[in-house]
Order: structure tokens, then sequence, then C-alpha cells
């Protein structure tokens, strides 16, 4: 080998270019940072939270109180109409029958379209149907057809604002403020759909038809102004599989796929709802609930006066004593929740129910019957607003429309099925025979109930608590 070769071999090789060294990454956000961060987030998510609750309070209070005062103006407009008792009854059921006849096909538009649009539409229904009678009545016009066309479009009105209202709260509602929110609005449709409403109803129409009707059209438009202020999203979110998406028409794949029928959708909600025990079970026991609730205010006038002898102020205490355990049962259910568990305070309905049925079995003591009335009123309420966060905890957001429909369809279709029943059980029987068969009725839920509404069942609705 040359010494060139040898010295070639020996020569130290060459130094590297030296190789940048990659910017270190940034450090990450102190924990304080992000904590901070985190309280900011869920304190402005509570502030939008209670000021949705406070918009669909006060629009629901309105709104059912107008809705009150027209079940008691409506009936009475058909007694200087009509003489006939079948005549006078149709206008009242017209309020009512959109619950059975309309419902489940409201569901599945509450799941298509904007809610809070929906909500606007049900009152600019109420608004043309109050305005219209308005009219009718400066003309001297009013006759059963035109109260029952009323009564109608009042009604499909109220299915279409109830199903969407509710369906609407997880939207606009953090989870942590909804049973809050829930409590609120069972609170104001309790009291002033039934209560209070009626009694305004009364003042109002004695001041004058066209006051009484002219008040509940201010009322709709006041309630259709306030939902301006509701922030956040009011259309449903894809999160089931049943080819509704939202109107993206992809069912979340990118291939679009057609939409679904109303009745393919309508047959989806039934489905989903049987598939869910625990909701299945709520539901069916809530139809039995609900049809002892409709027997109760059918037969208790009629007892009251024959087997009680009270007077109209003495029946008036009863009725109130009802209005007054929902109002409290509306205000304590967070209370009751965490001292007594959910479980138990659901459970509470069952035994107010048997009790407002089987204590009129027994006896006709003032006190007991008023008693047994608050603790109904109180049990009903409660439920009601558990039911209703169980449901918006558990039911996908594009399936809530459906399923409140078909909650409502049972609970407020039950209502005059218990009250035509119980009415053929006390011709028959007696009223006494026919308030326990009903009492038997509400005992056979406790086994369906305590079998599927267990504590391991509601831990998993509410892991996050």
């Amino acid at each position: 080998m040359s010494d060139q070769a040898v010295q070639t071999a020996e020569a130290p090789a060459p130094a590297a270019a030296p190789t940048p060294s990659p910017s270190p990454a940034p450090p990450p956000p102190p924990a304080a940072a992000q904590t901070s961060k985190t309280s900011k987030t869920s304190l402005r998510e509570g502030g939008r939270g209670t000021r949705n609750s406070v918009v669909l309070l006060v629009f629901t209070a309105v709104t059912n109180l107008a809705d009150g005062v027209t079940k008691v103006v409506l009936p009475l407009l058909a007694t200087a109409a009509s003489g006939s008792p079948a005549q006078v009854t149709s206008v009242s059921l017209t309020l009512s029958l959109p619950w059975l006849l309309v419902a489940l096909h409201v569901g599945v538009l509450v799941d298509r379209v904007d809610r809070r649009r929906l909500l606007w539409g049900a009152n600019a229904l109420r608004l043309l149907a109050i305005g219209a009678l308005i009219q009718v009545a400066l003309s001297d016009g009013i006759t059963i057809g035109v109260l029952c066309a009323v009564g109608a479009t009042l009604g499909v009105a109220e299915v279409v604002a109830l199903t969407a209202a509710s369906a609407l709260i997880p939207s606009v509602v953090p989870p942590a403020g909804r049973e809050r929110a829930n409590a609120w609005i069972t609170g104001a449709e309790t009291v002033c759909n039934e209560f209070c409403g009626p009694f305004f109803g009364g003042l109002l129409l004695a001041a004058g038809t066209g006051i009484a009707l002219g008040t509940t059209w201010v009322a709709y438009l006041a309630a259709a102004l306030v939902l301006v202020l509701l922030t956040g999203r009011f259309r449903a979110v894809r999160q089931h599989s049943d080819g509704d998406d939202g109107g993206s028409g992809d069912g979340g794949s990118g291939v679009p796929q057609p939409r679904e029928s109303v009745n393919q959708q309508i047959r989806g909600g039934l489905r989903y709802l049987w598939q869910q025990r625990m909701l299945r079970t709520m539901a069916l026991i809530l139809t039995v609930l609900c049809a002892c609730w409709g027997a109760w205010l059918a037969l208790l006038p009629l007892f009251a006066t024959q087997a009680m002898h009270l007077t109209s102020h003495q029946y008036g205490t009863v009725l109130s004593a009802l209005g007054i355990g929902g109002l409290l049962g509306a205000v304590a259910v967070t209370w009751l929740n965490r001292a007594f568990s959910r479980r138990w305070v659901m459970f509470a309905d069952l035994v107010g129910t048997f009790g407002m049925m089987a204590v009129p079995a027994l006896t006709t003591q003032l006190w007991a019957v008023t008693a047994a009335a608050f603790a109904g009123g109180m049990g009903g309420t409660v439920w009601a607003v558990n039911a209703r966060t169980i449901g918006q905890r558990l039911v996908p957001d594009d399936m809530l429309g459906r399923y409140n429909a078909v909650a409502r369809l049972f609970s407020w279709g039950a209502m005059p099925i218990g009250a035509g029943l119980i009415g053929l059980l006390a011709e028959w029987f007696g009223m006494r025979t026919a308030f326990l068969v009903f009492a038997a009725a509400t005992a056979l839920t406790v086994v369906p109930f305590l079998r599927m509404v267990t504590p391991a069942a509601l831990a998993e609705v509410f892991d996050d608590e």
C-alpha cells in the first residue's frame, strides 16, 4: 500500500454538517390555567342554561295560563250557544282530542324541524284562532261549530308547543341544570294550566267576553316574543340511526340515503321506546297513573256532593290541596332526590295515587280526602320532573320529539279513558267500588316499578353525578 493510501486511510473523516436540532415543543399550560379555562367554560354554560331555563319557564307559564283561561272560556261560551250537553262537551273534547290524533306525527315534526320555530308556529296558530274568535264574538256569530274549530286549533297548538318545549331543554340547558329546569316547567304547567288559568278565566269572562279573549291573545303574543331571548341550538342533532340525518341525507356516512317517511319514523319511535326496558316500564306505569287521575277528577265532583255533602268552598279546598301538593313537589324535588334517592321519590307517586283512589273508597272525611289529594299532587309532580330528566339523558336528541309525543300520548290519552271507565263502574257498582278498582290498578304497578327502576339502572343514567 502506498504512503498516500495510508495517509488517506488514517486521515480523520471530515466533520459532518451540523444538523439543526428541532425546536423544543412549547411547554403545556399550567394545570391552574387549564382549571381556570374549564371553570370559565362551565360558568358560561351555566349562565346560558339559567337564562334559557328562565325563558322557557316564562314561556310555559304564560302560555299555560292562557290555555287554562281558554279551557274555561270556550265551554262557557258553548253553554250560551247551545243547551245540548253533547254539543257543549264536544267543545271541551276538541281541546284534548289532538293528543290522541296528532301527537305521534307532531313528534316526528319536532325531530325534523327547528324547535324554537315550532314554538313560534304554535303560538301563531293560537293567535289566529283567538283573533278569529274575537271577530266572530264582536259580530254575535258564535256557534258550536266555530267553538269546535277554535278548540281543535288550540289543541293542536298545545300538542306542538308542549312536545317541542320538552325536547328543547337538552339542547339549551346543560345536564347539571336540567332537573331544575324540568321542576320549574312542570310546576308552571300544573299551577298555571290547572288552577290559576281557570280561576283568572272566570274573572275575565265576568268582565266581558272581549276582555277575556283579548287578554288571552296578548298573553300568547308576549310568550312568543320572549322566545327571542333563547340562545343555543334549536334543531335536533342526529344521533340515532333512523334515516333522519337532520337534512344532510347521508346518515353520517357520506353516501346519500333516502329520508324515512313519517310513518316509518313513528314506528321507529315506538320501537325505540319498546326496546328501552326502563322507559317502557315507566310509560306503562304512567298510563295507569294518569287513567287514575282522569277517573278521580271525573268522579270526585259527584262523590263530593252526594257522598261527602261538601259545599262548593269545601270542594275547592280539596282541589286546592292537589295544586298545593304539586307546587311543593316542584319546589322540593331536587332536595327530595338528594335526601331519599330518585327511585323512592318516584315511588312516592305510586303511593300518592293509590291514596287518592283508596281514601274515598274507605272514608268520606274531608281531611282524609284532602290529605290524599295533597299527596297525589305532590307525587305526580316529582314523578314528572324525574321522568323527564331520565328521558332527556337516555333518549338521543333526534328521537326526543317522538319519545315525548308517545309518553304524553300514553299519559294524556289515558285520562279520558279513565274518566269514562270510572263512570261506568260507578253506575254499575257504586262510587266507592269504582274508586277501589282504580286503587287496585295502582297497586299492580308496584312490582314492575321496583323490578325495572332499580338503583343500578338509575346509576347508569346519572353516572356523571
